[in-house]
């Protein structure tokens, strides 16, 4: 299991994840449209995260509510752009009561390394504020963590019985 990198590109306006999954393509991207699955990787695991809505198709619309242990809830919603099983998933990306534009295009890709998969993510802002904003909120350590509970999923569903 690699580690994930993080980068921030402000001169693309770009925050760029990657990380290398020691589990086939579809099972990780599976994993990405699954709203069984999701809960049990988006985000922080001190949060909860609740599948309200999940279309995976172009045009569809997802929302995701995730809850502290306070009860305080932080809501999600998204807009399918483009998708292509298992290669690509592309949407925007916004949090909820935050005043102002600031709809992020996220977009995903599944590169097929022989039983292990390579996952950009590649997050554009629309304005340099927006970025600098998503650096100082410390998402960098939530996504990570994130992706550290996908790894500890994907990687157990290809395990064989009885490991």
């Amino acid at each position: 299991m690699g580690q994930a990198t993080f980068a921030v590109k402000r001169d693309q306006l770009q925050a760029v994840m990657e990380r290398v999954f020691d589990a086939p393509r579809e099972t990780v991207f599976k994993a990405f449209v699954d709203p069984g699955a999701i809960p049990k990787w988006w985000g922080p695991r001190r949060l909860t995260t609740t599948v309200e809505k999940l279309e995976m198709k172009v045009g569809g619309v997802w929302r995701f509510i995730q809850r502290d242990p306070q009860g305080n809830e932080y809501a999600f919603h998204a807009v399918c752009t483009a998708i292509d099983p298992p290669k690509l998933l592309s949407s925007t990306f916004n949090v909820e009561g935050i005043p102002g534009d600031h709809e992020v295009l996220q977009t995903v890709t599944f590169e097929d390394l022989g039983g292990r998969t390579k996952v950009p993510s590649i997050a554009t802002y629309k304005t340099a504020d927006d970025l600098e904003g998503m650096v100082a909120s410390g998402m960098e350590s939530g996504a990570v963590e994130s992706w550290d509970r996908l790894a500890e999923l994907v990687e157990k569903r290809r395990a064989p019985a009885g490991r």
